[in-house]
């Protein structure tokens, strides 16, 4: 425990919850409540509204979360106003509250940081990913707004974190300004025997191919499905995970599985399912176009999966030589390394044995965590 001299009081604000509905909820979760294990003082200033899939999902989180203080903030929940308005009454109650540190996660909210500076407050900021870029903001409003948080985020945070050195090169080529590099991390699994996706879904160890993550343009859902479909396999293609802000592009792709009974949605899933899914697959894909340091893939090599993802920065720096990969948006590609696995299941064998181990002793919370203290001080 920190003697009192060196205990943190700590603000946190970009997130919708302390849960799993994205992956800066994951962040900010696994961050604040090991910080409040460590003796800081943590308040998450979180959104109001329901889970990205539905309020059935809602999480119910009153005042506290193990040891963290949870404050939800006035918001208009609507797409594109959301993160907005929560962000600004965050941001304000930061500026006036007695906090050492606020951390910022995600560039949209960012745009409010100049708010709590005013107040000479300590302002980090974690870019998450260049989240202009995503197909669900491009074009409009939206778009300005997250572009202009990270601009904030330059000229005004003390510190900025991102998650890939891709993104740390972005932003000194694009604005001279240096960042620090810290990774996401990920827990040892405890790995699970089917029973929940037999029951629900039919599904056997080793019986399917798993994609796991948001139902969104930039995940190369696209790719994935026209490719799997030329594949000759009985295995299944499980695609899990919630539609979000997208359902036009949902409405797209259920159109593009017609026909092939092998594939199969989940829509979003926690708990058991989520670790059975994990636990059992015989590959796990990741074919996006675009990322920060992708959650799911971390947690899928740790569950010990044999992965294959598209070659973007932000996934083969993670995997390394432990995952196949092949050529962001070639389907083509995609489709040989998806055929090649399911006839050589020694190939898949070789990633699955390698995976947990090398995964787990690189990336790990309490070292990310150790880090970002290291910068709040």
């Amino acid at each position: 425990m920190p003697s009192n001299k060196n205990k943190l009081r700590i603000a946190v604000l970009g997130q919708k919850n302390l849960d799993r509905s994205g992956g800066i909820e994951v962040v900010v979760t696994e961050l604040t409540t090991r910080m409040v294990k460590l003796g800081h003082e943590v308040t998450c200033y979180n959104r109001r509204g329901h889970h990205v899939s539905g309020k059935e999902f809602d999480t119910n989180i009153k005042d506290s979360y193990q040891g963290v203080q949870i404050k939800t903030v006035p918001t208009i929940d609507k797409k594109g106003l959301a993160a907005m308005t929560s962000s600004f009454f965050a941001a304000i109650y930061c500026a006036f509250g007695k906090y050492d540190i606020v951390h910022f996660h995600a560039e949209g909210p960012c745009a409010m940081l100049w708010l709590p500076k005013l107040f000479d407050k300590r302002c980090i900021a974690t870019v998450h990913g260049i989240d202009w870029q995503r197909e669900k903001w491009k074009g409009g409003f939206a778009s300005k707004y997250i572009k202009f948080g990270e601009k904030v985020a330059v000229k005004y945070a003390d510190e900025i974190i991102v998650l890939s050195k891709n993104i740390q090169d972005y932003f000194k080529d694009t604005y001279g300004r240096e960042t620090v590099f810290i990774p996401n991390g990920v827990n040892k699994p405890e790995v699970r025997e089917p029973q929940l996706i037999i029951d629900k879904f039919n599904l056997n160890k080793d019986d399917y191919i798993l994609y796991l993550g948001r139902l969104v343009p930039e995940k190369g859902l696209r790719y994935l499905i026209t490719a799997f479909k030329e594949v000759k396999t009985d295995k299944k293609l499980v695609i899990a995970g919630g539609a979000s802000d997208t359902d036009s592009f949902f409405t797209e792709i259920k159109e593009l599985v017609k026909n092939d009974p092998r594939i199969i949605f989940t829509g979003f899933v926690q708990g058991q399912i989520l670790e059975e899914l994990y636990s059992n697959a015989y590959i796990y894909t990741l074919p996006s176009d675009l990322e920060g340091m992708p959650l799911s893939l971390l947690e899928a090599m740790s569950y010990g999966n044999c992965c294959l993802t598209s070659d973007i920065d932000e996934c083969a720096q993670v995997v390394k030589d432990k995952a196949v990969t092949f050529k962001k948006s070639a389907i083509n590609d995609l489709r040989e390394k998806l055929q090649y696995l399911c006839y050589n299941s020694d190939v898949v064998d070789k990633y699955k044995t390698e995976a947990s181990n090398y995964i787990c002793e690189e990336y790990n919370w309490d070292d990310v965590v150790k880090q970002t203290m290291h910068l709040y001080n």
